[in-house]
């Protein structure tokens, strides 16, 4: 059914053709929610030091600027006790701190303090194993026409593990993600690939590998399942949103989007043949 509405769309459109009209629909605007992207990536073989949180608002769907948060108070917490500050470079509402320490196993805790509200969130940071190797060919794809680039890696055996990837090129307007678990390939070799009918011999293929908790997995898996879900139709039913891992302890209807997250990466560039 949806398929004939869509079809008897287009025909009604070429009818239409030269008779267009812009209107602009009168929305609500719901009250700003804050937005928390955390997201400490500790790069393997580097020392980690430098991270940074954004803090932005929610907005109204026809403004082109998104909001920036300043002034907010952010640090981190580990089990330890140490507290990690993070100081807001003037007006950005990016607030970086060039001490932090990550380490494999160690639980932290995430405070943000704004506007008299006090949101935390908890996270341990899990290791990542390394890219053992890399393979192309050029019959991936559905038809089998295009080429596919597979990197592999080995699994940690007798313990659960959760990953995401993260795929950046030029082919593709925006970042291409992926989440991974080893329930049925514990202590295995594990691959991640990607294809596309457009990539070609001289592209370059940029891949991170992280190693996340299950709550992340699970978050992330729900992130991927609205994105591809929705149809992409002009009037498909609004997603529900997303909670992340932050709670607001002033007040919890008073909820922030976006999720804490640690990780150790893995990082390559690959140039494609």
């Amino acid at each position: 059914m949806k398929k004939i509405f869509y079809i008897a769309l287009m025909i009604s459109s070429l009818f239409l053709t030269g008779c267009e009209e812009v209107v602009d629909v009168d929305l609500e605007t719901a009250a700003p929610r804050l937005v928390i992207d955390a997201s400490i990536n500790w790069e393997k073989e580097t020392p980690g030091t430098v991270q940074t949180i954004k803090l932005t608002t929610t907005t109204g769907y026809y403004n082109t600027e998104i909001p920036v948060v300043s002034n907010a108070t952010v640090f981190i917490t580990n089990s330890r006790g140490f507290v990690y500050n993070f100081t807001e470079t003037p007006g950005t509402g990016s607030y970086v701190c060039a001490n932090f320490l990550p380490e494999s196993g160690q639980t932290y805790v995430l405070t943000v303090i704004n506007d008299g509200q006090t949101y935390t969130a908890t996270e341990t940071l899990y290791d990542v194993p390394n890219v053992t190797h890399i393979q192309q060919t050029d019959n991936g794809g559905f038809l089998g026409e295009d080429k596919e680039v597979r990197f592999f890696f080995n699994d940690p055996a007798d313990e659960e593990n959760y990953y995401m990837v993260r795929y950046d090129t030029d082919v593709i307007p925006f970042p291409e993600y992926d989440v991974m678990e080893d329930r049925f390939t514990n202590g295995n070799e594990m691959f991640n690939y990607f294809s596309h009918e457009d990539l070609k011999t001289g592209d370059k293929l940029d891949i991170k590998l992280y190693g996340i908790s299950k709550q992340y997995y699970n978050y992330m898996a729900k992130l991927l399942d609205v994105a591809g879900g929705s149809g992409g139709g002009p009037f498909t039913t609004p997603p529900a949103t997303v909670r992340g891992n932050v709670v607001n302890q002033t007040d919890e209807s008073n909820y922030a989007l976006g999720y804490f997250r640690l990780s150790q990466v893995y990082q390559f560039t690959y140039p494609v043949n």
